[in-house]
């Protein structure tokens, strides 16, 4: 049975993601994804987004190691790692995945704090007397 890999990243979370063929299940980290992810429908549904749209929501098992930032983050890095998988199984499903913006990284990042500010714009309470 051959595994397909990819990667995926979202702000400071990086996913590793493998798809094969299988009956549907998906694991987190070793865990099942409702587990993972605390039944948290929306990151849940953003990593099914993939799959709904080619119809391979059972028959295709994903597992995916997923490191840093927060649940979103995460939820979408392996979204992005899912769809690259994906078209690593089939090059065909490319054209689908293309136009939804599923293969594109999105590269915002926090911005730097800045000295004499309390975050990156933010500034601290100013008194004119």
């Amino acid at each position: 049975m051959q595994k397909f890999y990819a990667t995926g990243k979202r702000k400071t979370s990086a996913a590793r993601v493998w798809v094969k063929e299988g009956e549907g299940e998906i694991k987190v980290n070793g865990k099942p994804v409702s587990d993972y992810f605390n039944g948290l429908e929306t990151e849940i549904l953003k990593i099914l987004y993939p799959l709904k749209v080619v119809n391979l929501e059972n028959k295709v098992d994903v597992i995916a190691t997923v490191k840093g930032g927060g649940i979103t983050g995460q939820a979408e890095a392996i979204r992005q790692g899912l769809s690259k998988a994906l078209v690593e199984y089939d090059p065909n499903l490319k054209a689908k995945f293309k136009p939804l913006g599923l293969l594109s990284r999105d590269a915002r990042e926090k911005e730097r704090k800045k000295y004499g500010r309390r975050k990156a714009r933010a500034s601290f309470q100013w008194s004119k007397r």
